[in-house]
């Protein structure tokens, strides 16, 4: 039986029987049309905003995940950060800039993996269309730097008195206790 295998083994090796090499092209050609989408979305610069800072600026002032999450548009994995499970009294400050943006009386238990609010400081936080990921979301960005914070999800129906889920990347704040 193994001689009969083995007689086979070449036959299979032959052009006829292998399978054509994968094209890896596809993922350059996707990444050249749409740079970043799948991972991240380059900031809008038209926008103007109190702070202003040219990427080496953010670079020295930042970790490389908070400049990837914050001025990339990033994504931290979910419960990867402290604030999630955080219940102490205080005020959450943009890690960009230390703009107030949130209040601990504002956060609530989402499940969801990330710290989720159901409204801001009034002023500190903008909303703007996200179409990356192929979907259409509310990305967060602070009023005050621009930088990314997160999305805000509407009639998942939290007992929140907005119905409303700001969820943030916990790397996107810093903590001021009260």
């Amino acid at each position: 039986m193994r001689r009969a295998i083995n007689a086979l083994t070449p036959a299979l090796r032959s052009p006829v029987f292998r399978s054509p090499p994968r094209p890896r092209y596809i993922a350059y050609t996707a990444a050249a049309i749409f740079p970043f989408s799948l991972f991240s979305t380059t900031p809008n610069m038209s926008e103007q905003f109190k702070v202003n800072k040219s990427d080496a600026e953010w670079q020295a002032q930042l970790s490389p995940e908070q400049f990837r999450v914050l001025r990339r548009q990033g994504t931290e994995r979910p419960g990867s950060h402290e604030f999630d499970k955080k219940d102490a009294a205080g005020v959450y400050t943009c890690a960009g800039c230390d703009a107030p943006l949130y209040t601990s009386n504002q956060k609530f238990a989402s499940g969801c993996g990330w710290p989720a609010f159901f409204d801001t400081v009034p002023g500190a936080v903008l909303r703007r269309e996200d179409n990356s990921n192929f979907m259409t979301r509310i990305e967060i960005v602070c009023a005050n730097c621009g930088s990314h914070l997160g999305h805000v999800f509407k009639g998942e129906g939290y007992a929140t008195p907005t119905d409303e889920r700001h969820c943030v990347n916990g790397i996107s704040l810093n903590f001021k206790g009260e």
